[in-house]
């Protein structure tokens, strides 16, 4: 499977002729961290947690892209350079905490710091799927893809999939129905263990919500996706539920 940079040095594109009616995202694919930036200051096991990247996301995305033959765009930086799922004014977009790491390297940041960030990793992301939406002729349902940690400030987290949305919960809650209706032994929640309060749902609004175009955030738990056959078998289960949550625009129910 070969790479098509797309719009910028850190942005890449998978399977950019899918003809499936999806665009998968991934915004924190990468835990690279350039050269220039000095790793941020941060010790070796911050640098490859859960703070720098979503384990196992990408992995899950790009299975997901072969099942359901559909472009994947994705951020090759890690997010604390750079977090593509916010927006340039928002503190979380270069954090200088995250959970119980200082980052020393986003402390203290000038305005003119941000805005070369900004210009760098955040923009080039936002065009390219801005991009690849202006130029296709369809209504594409976008997914992004994430994973989660399953302890959270020494808080073991009971829920194993979140299923996220912000004001249109169309696919959201196909996806609860196909999980509901398999009896699925995950825990599946609804906007857990975020939801839009938490400022996570940027790359919904800015690119499905203003579009008019169907939408959905998922979370895993990042042990459940640890290795290549869970990630696979993941991504299996994901495919099944989000294809029955499309099938439910073009065949709503109605009621007597």
């Amino acid at each position: 499977m070969s790479d098509k940079r797309a719009a910028g040095q850190y942005v890449e594109t998978r399977n950019p002729s899918g003809s499936g009616p999806y665009l998968l995202v991934c915004e924190h694919a990468s835990k690279h961290i350039p050269p220039e930036f000095a790793d941020l200051g941060l010790p070796k096991e911050a640098l490859t947690s859960h703070i720098a990247w979503d384990p196992g996301a990408l992995a899950v995305a790009l299975e997901l892209s072969r099942l359901l033959d559909a472009p994947l765009i994705f951020q090759n930086a890690s997010r604390l350079i750079y977090d593509c799922n916010r927006p340039p004014h928002e503190p979380s977009a270069m954090p200088a905490v995250s959970e119980v790491y200082q980052v020393p390297g986003n402390a203290n940041l000038t305005q003119e710091d941000r805005d070369r960030r900004a210009e760098e990793f955040y923009f080039p992301f936002r065009g390219a799927l801005a991009a690849h939406l202006d130029a296709r002729k369809d209504t594409p349902t976008i997914v992004t893809v994430h994973s989660f940690t399953p302890i959270y400030h020494g808080k073991q987290r009971a829920v194993e999939i979140g299923i996220l949305h912000d004001t249109d919960d169309r696919i959201a809650q196909g996806m609860m129905k196909a999980a509901r209706g398999e009896a699925t032994s995950y825990n599946v929640q609804l906007n857990e263990p975020y939801g839009p309060a938490d400022g996570v749902t940027h790359t919904l609004r800015e690119h499905a919500l203003t579009r008019g175009l169907p939408n959905v955030m998922i979370e895993v738990r990042n042990d459940l996706i640890a290795d290549e056959a869970s990630q696979k078998a993941m991504a299996q289960t994901l495919c099944g539920w989000i294809r029955s949550a499309q099938d439910g625009l073009s065949h709503p129910e109605t009621e007597d």
